[in-house]
């Protein structure tokens, strides 16, 4: 079997500086983040409503929720996209009945993922997104699909231990440019971007 190639990120780690404004690379206390996490492994399965694989996936439509360290996303009818380590994520994917019409997608190296974290952080959405980013339409565990800047994305809403935090991904093509109009949006309440990965 081939090795894979390395992982890279669509997203350049040069944070001097953003249109001019500096741009100094925050602290996991910060008020305010983005996060790049495009290498965290994406699986995206598919499975028909006669599979077993449906019901033990069981996350219904625009929900997630955690299972052995996965993130479980009904991102659509009939599809899931895990999100977690590579070792928990391929556990969990190896325990699924694959009888029927069931398939397994690697969508790692094809998709940018970022994580946005603080109590502006929905305040930053709607400047770029027309979804209601209000506790009673999208909650701790949401899924939804949407434009961002014109953007396709999906975001999930993923709390981190009580803070509010979100998952946006897109196409890895337009990475970059999703990543910097997210910092230009969260100017006026101060996001910056997080120099230490997350735990």
């Amino acid at each position: 079997m081939a090795e894979l190639p390395a992982f890279e990120s669509p997203v350049s780690t040069d944070f001097v500086s953003y249109a001019g404004i500096p741009m100094e690379p925050a602290g996991p206390d910060a008020p305010l983040t983005l996060h790049d996490v495009s290498s965290t492994t994406k699986l995206i399965v598919r499975a028909g409503p006669e599979t077993d694989a449906r019901h033990q996936l069981s996350t219904p439509f625009a929900t997630s929720r955690t299972e052995d360290d996965v993130l479980i996303v009904g991102q659509r009818p009939d599809e899931w996209t895990l999100l977690g380590q590579a070792t928990a994520v391929g556990g969990l994917t190896d325990s699924l009945d694959r009888t029927g019409h069931v398939s397994v997608i690697d969508g790692t190296h094809s998709r940018a993922l970022f994580r946005m974290t603080g109590v502006d952080a929905a305040s930053v959405l709607e400047k770029l997104c027309s979804l209601d980013w209000n506790d009673h339409m999208t909650p701790d565990g949401a899924a939804v699909s949407a434009s961002v800047a014109r953007v396709t994305c999906d975001i999930v809403r993923n709390d981190l231990e009580g803070a509010r935090s979100y998952l946006i991904s897109c196409d890895r093509s337009y990475g970059q440019y999703l990543f910097e109009v997210i910092l230009d949006a969260g100017q006026e309440f101060g996001i910056a971007p997080l120099a230490h990965p997350l735990v």
